[in-house]
């Protein structure tokens, strides 16, 4: 546990140090208050930025923003789905009219509806500094019966202009006097490209998991699909993924070991809802309904809920579950488990 911690601490600490740089940026509001910062990004409805005189981030509602200039560089996502890549900077307008937003680049220059835009996300020339994610840690210990529980979790995005690339890792360990440890591990790999239709992208998926519970040494499933954001605003994302998968699982206990193979369908939803720098909850479901094996279905699900204490640092809540109808005799069917914990956020947020 503790290589596993040292490891994400570092991460943490090279990011962060990776993503600062000199605070240029000039941020007017609509009630006439205009300041230096550094912009890191647009998410849900919140502007990221960061001052030299304070410490760590704050949140600005997009709503507020009456002009915004920026040398940095961003990637800007719109409700339409149209992506561009680009420095920004507002242009003049009377009053009363809406605040739009050009998005220079060295090709074209753009000029969008500040109510449009759902997202940007620093980029960079710099591979190092293209990266945003989060690390987080959850240790519960009792001493009457010696029982220790931990969580340790980490999410990071690689973003350029149509296409993303996603890495999750999630562990969780119980323990307890007298009986067997239970330890569940999951690495999630992802990667989406925005496809010339608006809000249309193909996808592919990886994941690769052990559970004690279910007696799973190794599963691993490769996917991948066509994919659209049915909503995509500042306030909620909807996304779904289909095509065909191929899943492959290891079981080993005192007295089974044997592999099966599956080929299934795959659908896979995501839902995400924000409210202003205060909460942000996701929900991500996978549905594998197997194709060489009917009548057997395999069901993923995993749900977490932010909630902001100060700066980036988050207190957040989570839960995941797997379920297979028809696993092999002897074996558990399910293995499902909620943890608590904190979390630090690094690049965008």
């Amino acid at each position: 546990m503790s290589n596993r911690l040292f490891l994400f601490i570092f991460i943490f600490c090279a990011a962060t140090l990776l993503h600062s740089r000199e605070k240029t940026d000039v941020l007017v509001m609509t009630n006439g208050d205009r300041m230096t910062c550094e912009v890191k990004g647009l998410d849900a409805g919140v502007l990221y930025v960061s001052f030299d005189y304070i410490d760590g981030t704050a949140s600005v509602d997009w709503s507020k923003v009456a002009s915004l200039e920026s040398n940095q560089l961003f990637v800007v996502k719109t409700q339409a789905g149209d992506v561009y890549t680009g420095r920004l900077k507002t242009p003049e307008t009377s009053d009363n009219r809406p605040v739009k937003i050009q998005v220079a680049s060295p090709e074209e220059e753009e000029t969008l509806d500040h109510s449009q835009i759902v997202s940007m996300i620093a980029t960079s020339d710099r591979f190092w500094q293209r990266f945003n994610g989060d690390v987080g840690l959850g240790v519960i210990y009792s001493r009457g019966n010696q029982s220790t529980q931990y969580s340790l979790s980490s999410n990071t995005a690689y973003v350029r202009e149509r296409w993303t690339a996603l890495a999750g890792f999630n562990s969780s360990l119980s323990s307890a006097t007298g009986v067997n440890a239970s330890t569940r591990n999951s690495v999630n790999l992802g990667a989406r490209h925005l496809l010339p239709w608006n809000n249309w992208f193909y996808a592919g998926v990886g994941a690769f998991l052990q559970s004690t519970e279910q007696g799973i040494s190794l599963q691993s499933t490769i996917g991948g699909g066509v994919g659209r954001y049915l909503k995509n605003s500042n306030r909620t994302s909807i996304s779904v993924i289909v095509g065909p998968a191929w899943q492959n699982t290891e079981y080993k206990t005192s007295s089974l070991a044997q592999s099966q193979n599956l080929v299934a369908a795959l659908i896979n939803g995501e839902v995400q809802f924000f409210k202003f720098s205060k909460t942000n909850f996701t929900l991500t479901a996978v549905l594998l309904p197997a194709l060489s094996d009917p009548g057997r279905v395999r069901f993923n699900t995993t749900a977490s809920y932010y909630i902001k204490i100060f700066s980036n640092l988050k207190w957040n809540v989570s839960f995941y579950g797997n379920w297979d109808n028809r696993p092999p005799a002897g074996l558990s069917g399910s293995d499902y488990g909620t943890s608590s914990g904190l979390s630090w956020t690094f690049g965008l947020k």
